[in-house]
């Protein structure tokens, strides 16, 4: 582009803004481009949030597979733990015991999924002593009495507290399930709480694993053993590859079949919200074509006097080609600005409002976090930035181009 068009462009810039009505186009161009281009980015940094916080905090506490004993529980799972380590790909095994209960409370029973952890290897495979105080993880770290740690939702369901004592009822004989009449009472001590999140908070306690394979009779036998890996998204297979190499039946699950749909959404709103905005900032492109070519109809007398001085038609269309993509340039200046500026604050501007007009915006009795998660991706600026820019470079171009189809006699007899 030559310096006689970026001239020229830069002046017909200036110049347009003495006219009102299309300076107004001008500016609405601009504007859109803008909010189109920050609230991209936005809402890209809110879904890239909460695929990190899925990642490090649900699959955080949430094993990343599990191999469970199919008839009979699983005995040898020191043999197992260290076979599972040899496999590339997987990180950390720990052995696990599961089963069901129900708390009694003052209006009916509760559900509750028991786990019994290793405190010592659990840490290797888990996150949860970051959710849980270094006080109440000891207690049951000893591994001796009946204590408990609880999600923060059970407890508030249950208007109970740490220190408390509980009543469960649970089956003594898997081979009864049906039959309550079999089902035992038994009392634990809350030692602790951990605040997670959705679901698994509200139905899920954690006990020592001894003191569980005691419930059960379990001797050294243990329900299954946890895995986890270096990436959490070859899960499925490392399992399978792994599962496949044991003598003993086992069930082979992983956290796709129980949480992959948290997943999927993400990636699902996060498609749909690209596509919708991509297109409001086309939209917001196409006022550029509306604000050129009421340019050149402006223009047609100035345009007519260059070409007869001699300006070539390309040197014509590069400038109103530039003086177009100034309407782009600015637009996605100020909307990266805006964009970054609330993205990396993101969660705690909807903190702001949420005590400013007393809502919540996510509730933790529904979704795995209970706050509003933001990760700036500076791929996301640019690929926004980019798309912004070159969808404003197509919307210059024919406007441009009918510049050069001015016939000068015509416009200037006109004129």
């Amino acid at each position: 582009m030559s310096r006689l068009a970026l001239k020229l462009g830069w002046r017909f810039y200036r110049a347009r803004q003495s006219n009102g009505f299309i300076g107004f186009i001008s500016f609405a161009s601009t504007a859109g481009i803008a909010l189109g281009v920050a609230v991209l980015i936005i809402l890209l940094s809110a879904m890239n949030g909460f695929q990190y916080e899925l990642e490090n905090r649900l699959l955080g506490v949430i094993p990343h597979a599990e191999v469970i004993g199919a008839e009979t529980p699983i005995e040898n799972w020191k043999t197992i733990a260290d076979s599972a380590q040899k496999i590339n790909g997987i990180e950390a095994a720990a052995p696990f015991m599961r089963f069901e209960g129900l708390i009694q409370k003052n209006k009916g029973f509760q559900g509750i999924n028991i786990v019994g952890i290793d405190t010592k290897l659990e840490p290797k495979v888990s996150k949860l002593p970051q959710f849980v105080s270094q006080h109440d993880w000891q207690t049951i770290a000893k591994g001796e009495g009946n204590h408990i740690i609880v999600g923060h939702n059970l407890l508030k369901k249950l208007e109970l507290k740490i220190g408390d004592t509980i009543s469960m009822y649970m089956l003594n004989d898997s081979k009864h399930s049906a039959n309550l009449n079999k089902a035992k009472s038994q009392r634990f001590i809350i030692s602790g709480t951990y605040k997670l999140g959705g679901e698994l908070e509200a139905t899920t306690a954690y006990i020592p694993l001894s003191y569980a394979q005691k419930l059960l009779n379990a001797g050294d036998g243990v329900t299954g053993v946890r895995l986890k890996m270096n990436d959490v998204f070859v899960a499925p297979y490392l399992v399978r590859e792994f599962g496949y190499t044991l003598k003993q039946i086992v069930y082979m699950t992983d956290w796709t079949r129980t949480q992959g749909h948290i997943y999927q959404d993400i990636q699902l709103v996060r498609m749909v919200m690209y596509l919708a905005l991509a297109l409001v900032i086309a939209v917001a492109c196409f006022n550029v074509v509306s604000t050129l070519v009421m340019s050149v109809r402006d223009k047609q007398s100035e345009i007519a006097i260059l070409m007869t001085m001699g300006i070539k038609r390309k040197a014509m269309m590069q400038t109103f080609i530039f003086q177009g993509m100034l309407n782009g340039v600015v637009g996605c200046f100020l909307g990266v600005m805006i964009g970054v500026a609330v993205a990396l604050n993101l969660s705690d501007i909807a903190q702001f409002f949420e005590q400013l007009f007393h809502f919540k915006i996510l509730s933790g009795d529904v979704y795995f976090i209970d706050f509003l998660p933001s990760k700036l991706q500076w791929s996301d600026v640019y690929l926004s930035l980019v798309i912004a820019l070159v969808l404003s470079f197509i919307s210059t171009i024919y406007p441009a181009w009918q510049a050069t189809k001015v016939e000068p006699s015509r416009a200037l007899s006109g004129a």
